[in-house]
């Protein structure tokens, strides 16, 4: 093994129900009659595809600008904390790839400046080789075009890396790229993770990798 891909959100760090209970917070109070658990359908989807879902939710009475207005608005009002919810075992986990001279990149649909600021409060941010968002692939996840772009860049067949993903969409997105994909275990969102070839508790588990 050459490389491990990570998602970020749910994977490295624990921002799934934040986000999820935020939003739902946010569009019941422009008229969202259904329950939390129809915002998981939310979970790694990139914000196009957030604001496009959301738009639906809200019967179509909102713009998609204004939308993504209420969103960040909500959000700057109501910062996450993201040192406080990063991952069991993932400073370890980083520790151990790189004393092993594996690559390591960060493959999320989140957008990049997200993406940096949470791995600089993480203090995880130097363990990576790569960051690459969504916002730098023609096709989002379940699309493999990110995780390609990550073989691409860092110089490394599909065969001789691994993914770790949470989500359904992600899982997916890694096997189309033809890449072994690892699924830490969802507890709380139904993510249907039965295609991903190992399934671990925690990030701890890091036998599935076979090193």
């Amino acid at each position: 093994m050459k490389a491990v891909f990570f998602d970020m959100d749910g994977v490295l760090i624990d921002s799934e129900m934040f986000y999820m209970k935020g939003t739902f917070d946010w569009i019941s109070k422009k008229g969202f009659n259904g329950k939390l658990e129809d915002i998981y359908k939310l979970i790694g989807t990139d914000m196009k595809g957030t604001y496009n879902l959301l738009f639906e939710m809200l019967n179509k009475k909102y713009t998609i600008s204004e939308i993504e207005e209420e969103n960040r608005k909500y959000f700057s009002e109501n910062p996450i904390n993201y040192k406080k919810i990063l991952n069991p075992f993932v400073k370890e986990i980083l520790l151990f790839l790189k004393e092993n001279k594996i690559k390591t990149a960060v493959c999320s649909s989140s957008p990049k400046s997200t993406i940096e600021k949470a791995l600089k409060e993480c203090e995880i941010f130097e363990y990576f080789d790569l960051i690459i968002s969504a916002d730098e692939v023609k096709e989002s996840k379940p699309s493999p075009d990110i995780y390609l772009k990550a073989c691409e860049v860092l110089k490394v067949l599909p065969n001789d890396c691994y993914v770790i993903e949470d989500s359904t969409i992600g899982i997916q997105a890694g096997k189309n790229a033809n890449i072994k994909v690892i699924a830490l275990k969802d507890k709380r969102f139904n993510q249907d993770q039965t295609k991903a070839d190992c399934i671990i508790e925690s990030l701890k588990e890091m036998e599935c990798l076979k090193l």
